[in-house]
């Protein structure tokens, strides 16, 4: 597709600074969300797919910031506020930065601003798929690592838990957030791939607890 702007320079810039920040919300992680949207697109052809893909670019641009202060500061906000800068900086027409920072401010789950738009609906989407399904798995066990948290727990001890904690595990992220994605998604085509998804992970977390508390199966 094509890009109003020096799409190399912007994808260098936000290369460099995610892989300074945790491996959950890398690059790799980035490149996958765009994939997603692509994805997405392709059932929404009235979407703009620059608009998209961008915003898909930059959605975790503020992520290492938030992980270095423990989650007390919002990517999603401190995120959107970058946009104009950034597009500014790889010479995008001025005209992208409203939509790409909505949709940029919007993606977050725990986060209180709704997508309002279809390309910000299928970036929400994009992003919560790589939450989920095997990759999902993956994710969730390394932000547990770098917590040092425990591989598993029960389910009291997850709920009854706080994030950033040794009871923050990938169960608890499953119980806390991830089962709930599917009912979540902003598109159909999102949430029947998330359903697929979710299910997986369900079997997952039951295969596991029955190996840990009851043995051989």
């Amino acid at each position: 597709m094509t890009f109003h702007g020096d799409i190399d320079r912007l994808t260098e810039l936000v290369k460099t600074h995610l892989n300074s920040g945790g491996s959950c919300h890398d690059f790799d992680h980035t490149l996958r969300v765009m994939h997603n949207a692509g994805l997405l697109l392709n059932h929404y052809p009235q979407a703009d797919r620059e608009i998209v893909m961008l915003s898909a670019l930059l959605h975790d641009i503020a992520r290492p910031e938030e992980d270095a202060s423990s989650g007390r500061k919002c990517h999603a906000i401190l995120g959107a506020e970058k946009v104009p800068v950034l597009l500014q900086k790889c010479s995008f027409p001025e005209t992208l930065s409203a939509p790409v920072a909505a949709a940029v401010k919007s993606h977050r789950y725990r986060g209180k601003n709704e997508p309002e738009t279809i390309e910000a609906d299928i970036v929400f989407d994009a992003d919560k798929l790589d939450s989920l399904g095997a990759v999902g798995l993956g994710r969730a066990f390394l932000f547990a690592g770098r917590l040092n948290a425990r591989v598993h727990n029960t389910e009291t001890e997850a709920l009854n838990s706080e994030s950033y904690t040794r009871e923050d595990t990938a169960y608890r992220e499953y119980l806390v957030k991830l089962r709930y994605l599917p009912r979540r998604m902003r598109t159909a085509a999102g949430r029947k791939i998330a359903v697929g998804r979710a299910a997986f992970m369900t079997a997952f977390f039951e295969r596991m607890e029955q190996e840990i508390n009851h043995g051989e199966i």
